[in-house]
């Protein structure tokens, strides 16, 4: 059972997280603009917000391991079915599909909304301050 003040704020450290993540999918779009074949990706973000605040997440298929020295794998991110190739972009004649203007505007867009809802969060922690100190 979430508590209130988990109920008030796990909406917008959803948010953040997902914006963190994405704006991090974007810098490695920016960072692999030269690189022969690589294709861009991106987080939908609207799918994977609504997935988040209702408690969904990609299913997970866990390794098997037959020996005690085998790896037991990376547990799926509960972002991962919400992150795929850029549609719309034209490949260039050595297969690369980063778009920089695109890319560019993207992540400045992205920083803007990361810092907005981060400015709501900070307002909404002030409000609560005051409200219990009687400020």
């Amino acid at each position: 059972m979430l508590s209130a003040l988990d109920r008030e704020f796990a909406p917008l450290q959803t948010a953040l997280d997902l914006r963190a993540q994405r704006q991090q999918l974007l810098a490695v779009n920016i960072a692999n603009a030269d690189t022969p074949g690589y294709k861009a990706v991106d987080l939908d973000f609207a799918a994977a917000y609504r997935a988040a605040l209702a408690g969904q997440s990609p299913a997970a298929l866990p390794l098997k391991t037959e020996q005690p020295r085998h790896l037991p794998g990376i547990a799926a991110q509960p972002t991962d079915g919400f992150i795929g190739y850029q549609a719309g972009n034209a490949a260039r004649l050595d297969g690369n599909t980063v778009d920089m203007n695109r890319e560019q505007a993207a992540f400045q867009k992205n920083s803007i909304q990361y810092e907005a809802d981060l400015t709501f969060l900070t307002g909404k922690i002030k409000t609560l301050t005051s409200a219990i100190t009687g400020n």
